[in-house]
């Protein structure tokens, strides 16, 4: 795996830039800090497209609404025992969860059951993917003291697997790999039984930063595609098609169980994701893959583009297992942590 360089260069004011009240209607539309702003260091425009953005020639700015889900997309409300015992536990460590921050829809099904997503390094991403409700901006430097208070928190819960994530942190030299290592070895002197996943970020290309999380030996190493290739740009600016099917190359040759995940319904067409499933297998041969239905957080992300039938993930599995991947969970309400646990198992056993 090699690091993909930066072509972005510093631009120049120029007059032929958006006025100062179109940026303030797209603000109004957008409000949330963009801490890794793709347009930051674009050079001086060719066109100015301004005018034709969607409602910069009105007074107010307005967002499109989001659609009305299918009968098929339901999941109840959090509730019971076992969630609130685990709520309240987060909420005094001083923990942060995917499960809320990313509000997952299945959060009530895997709290209720014992299973959820600890995400680290903060709650501040320096990335702003367009699916993403993690919030973007200028993150505090890593708590020291926050992978004793992980492993802590594993131990209290009695846990048979952990899944581990983070917000992406450019802002770091080694992206928070060290503090990632750290976090995973301390989990397995606090809860030696607990089967870790650990769901990373790309690292900027930097194949020594994913190799110190290897080598704290998670039992499986995930990072997810999200999404197809024609779609990078729009769904991830700061990350490349490319760089994530070599990260997932390089976790796999280091003999790790390799993971990833995609969403669609975000603007891809079926044959685009058969064809994001060739490319994992043919660079990676990852063994587990998830797929599902990407759920707009608020009308500053972006919009559904079709409501996917659950006969249609039905036959994304098929096809996955099919072309090789050992697991293949696909449904509409299927995110990177769902049945983790039951993956874990699996592979345990071998």
């Amino acid at each position: 795996m090699t690091r993909i360089p930066n072509s972005d260069s510093p631009g120049r004011h120029d007059p032929g830039r958006p006025s100062q009240r179109t940026i303030s209607l797209t603000t109004a539309r957008h409000p949330r800090p963009l801490g890794g702003d793709t347009a930051r260091h674009l050079g001086r425009p060719r066109v100015s497209l301004s005018g034709m953005i969607l409602n910069n020639t009105q007074t107010d700015a307005r967002q499109l609404a989001i659609p009305r889900k299918p009968a098929w997309i339901r999941a109840k409300a959090p509730a019971g025992a076992e969630y609130e015992r685990l709520r309240g536990l987060i909420a005094k460590q001083g923990l942060h969860t995917v499960c809320q921050e990313a509000t997952c829809p299945n959060i009530g099904d895997c709290w209720a059951r014992g299973t959820l997503t600890i995400m680290i390094l903060g709650d501040v991403c320096t990335r702003s993917c367009g699916f993403c409700n993690v919030r973007t901006g200028r993150p505090q430097p890593p708590d020291p003291d926050e992978p004793r208070r992980v492993a802590e928190s594993v131990a209290q819960l009695d846990l048979t697997h952990i899944v581990i994530t983070c917000v992406d942190r450019d802002d770091l030299p080694d992206g928070g790999a060290a503090h990632w290592a750290e976090t995973i070895r301390r989990v397995r002197v606090a809860s030696p039984r607990t089967s870790v996943e650990a769901l990373v970020g790309d690292f900027r290309g930097d194949p020594s930063a994913l190799q110190l999380v290897i080598e704290s030996g998670p039992d499986i190493l995930a990072h997810n595609m999200e999404t197809v290739r024609r779609m990078h740009p729009a769904v991830r600016p700061q990350a490349r098609y490319e760089r994530s099917l070599s990260v997932l190359k390089w976790i796999k040759e280091q003999g790790l169980v390799t993971k990833t995940g995609l969403m669609v319904g975000i603007g891809e067409h079926d044959e685009e994701v058969l064809g994001l499933m060739d490319d994992i297998r043919a660079i990676s041969r990852a063994d587990i893959l998830t797929i599902g239905q990407y759920l707009q957080p608020s009308r500053n992300h972006l919009p559904v583009d079709r409501w996917v039938r659950p006969e249609q993930f039905d036959r994304f599995r098929r096809e996955g297992l099919e072309r090789g991947f050992e697991v293949v969970e696909s449904g509409p309400l299927v995110r990177s942590s769902y049945h983790a646990e039951e993956q874990a198992r699996k592979y345990r056993k071998k």
